[in-house]
């Protein structure tokens, strides 16, 4: 009972720790966490811009079709006998159905549903009804060619280069359709119209579609290259803003670890020595020996967990040198073995090179292999195996060191594969989610490479390239040229 106490004790000092760890990174006022990655609201996060362009385009046509409906009854209010002639009348119809169509757009983008397929609809259905404008306006020589622009930079809008693209390609069949319909008399002129407008020589049905199809196609490809400068812009953007959030919430972070080292590390350390001076009295019976144990091992967690929140709030520059990542791989091993569940039900084993020698900063490189070895020691179950390989290969011009850490866990979904490197993100009950991220920014601030190949139920192998072996003495500093950009490239 008093073994379940302690425990009890120190997981509720652990819970507290981590509420308000996760309180202060997370406050701020902020529409989405940083943290708040979940795949369920991926589709919510994806399709509300372009619901949101397609509410300011649906918008947009509803005033456009009432301003021409308001000019043909300006135009033609003089004289009611002209509300009976068959353009009027047949344009009258044109707006109704377009009225009717944007009603549809509307009702579609209120259900939130197909957004892609509303996007098509629209981009096909409108050059249908601009060409019964152009028919209705002179044909070859109107006007209202424009509008078959006004679609290609909707397309623009709405879908980048492929939606301005899809809009001039039914712009072009529509009107293209109209100048050979006219010019082999499948389609009459409107019977209240001039013949003459459209009845003209084959050089000026030429002229007229060459003219208006490069106007389209200029508009296309203006419209869809800004469109796409837009987009990738906007993209980095975004992820500027991300890293400027992340960086201002590690901030508070470091402020709370640093506030808790001192609160905690204190007591920890008296309880700790404490525990070690009663564990030698002989006097005390194998339970209470036993509790001991648990007291150690429950103060060594807590301690690992504000390091690691230090370790993460707190980056500290790599100090490069020539270090061996194999001797370094070993040594962690060796430490790991003596220690946690290691030393009871987990086996942790190393294999591979001799010799690795790397770039890197030998402190942070032993804290890498450190965390992902105690990470892979904490996802296996009772009497496996985890196994700890640096190997060397060749690359294109020179070697490449490779760290494996396996392990034979319950392994990860593929949800989870995605934010394992997230902070606090966690698939154990007892997790933190800070040691791995922890890894991850190491990793990048060493411009290692780290992959996870997992399976649920079947383990998890973690993948880090760390980089050419190089020629020089062990513990040669080594200085890295930075390049910095305001935007970095895209992988």
């Amino acid at each position: 009972m008093r073994g379940v106490a302690v425990r009890g004790l120190t997981d509720k000092l652990w819970s507290l720790l981590e509420r308000r760890a996760r309180a202060v990174v997370i406050e701020g006022p902020v529409e989405t966490s940083f943290f708040m990655t979940d795949s369920s609201i991926q589709p919510t996060l994806t399709a509300a811009p372009l619901a949101r362009r397609l509410a300011w385009v649906t918008g947009f046509r509803l005033l456009l079709l009432s301003l021409v409906l308001g000019l043909l009854g300006v135009l033609n209010f003089k004289s009611p006998l002209a509300w009976t002639t068959f353009t009027v009348q047949m344009a009258l119809g044109t707006l109704a159905l377009a009225f009717a169509v944007t009603g549809l757009y509307a009702a579609l983008l209120r259900s939130g549903r197909q957004m892609q397929l509303l996007v098509g609809l629209q981009l096909i259905v409108d050059p249908l009804l601009w060409t019964v404008i152009v028919y209705l306006s002179g044909g070859p020589s109107s006007g209202a060619t424009s509008l078959y622009g006004l679609s290609c930079v909707t397309g623009a809008m709405l879908t980048g280069f492929r939606g301005a693209l899809l809009a001039f390609g039914v712009s072009v069949a529509c009107f293209g359709g109209l100048l050979l319909g006219l010019a082999r008399g499948w389609v009459p002129p409107p019977s209240d119209q001039p013949a003459a407008v459209y009845h003209l020589a084959s050089e000026d049905l030429l002229y007229a579609g060459v003219v208006n199809l490069l106007a389209m196609f200029v508009v296309t490809v203006l419209a869809g290259s800004l469109a796409e400068r837009l987009r990738v812009a906007g993209g980095r953007l975004v992820a500027a803003e991300e890293r400027a959030d992340h960086a201002e919430r590690l901030a508070a972070l470091g402020r709370v670890a640093t506030a808790l080292a001192h609160e905690i590390r204190n007591p920890l350390g008296s309880i700790s020595g404490c525990i070690q001076l009663l564990r030698v009295n002989r006097a005390l019976s194998d339970e209470d020996q036993r509790l001991c144990a648990i007291i150690v091992s429950e103060a060594s967690r807590l301690n690992d967990l504000v390091s690691d929140m230090m370790n993460l709030a707190r980056p500290q520059r790599p100090q490069l040198s020539c270090v061996d990542a194999a001797a370094t791989a070993r040594e962690v091993v060796q430490l790991a073995a003596q220690s946690g569940r290691a030393v009871s039900d987990v086996r942790v084993s190393c294999s591979g090179a001799e010799r690795a020698l790397i770039c890197a900063d030998s402190a942070q490189l032993r804290q890498l292999i450190w965390n992902l070895v105690r990470n892979a020691v904490q996802a296996s179950r009772a009497g496996s195996e985890v196994r700890v390989c640096v190997n060397t290969r060749g690359g294109a011009d020179q070697e490449l060191a490779e760290l494996l850490v396996q392990d034979d866990g319950v392994g990860l979904s593929e949800q989870a594969r995605e934010r394992i490197f997230d902070a606090f993100f966690t698939t154990r009950a007892q997790g933190t989610g800070v040691g791995l991220a922890v890894v991850k920014r190491i990793a990048d601030d060493h411009r290692f490479t780290i992959d996870v190949e997992s399976q649920s139920g079947r383990g998890a192998t973690f993948r880090v390239q760390l980089g050419p072996l190089i020629g020089l003495p062990l513990g040669t500093p080594i200085v890295r040229e930075e390049r910095r950009t305001l935007f970095p490239s895209r992988p």
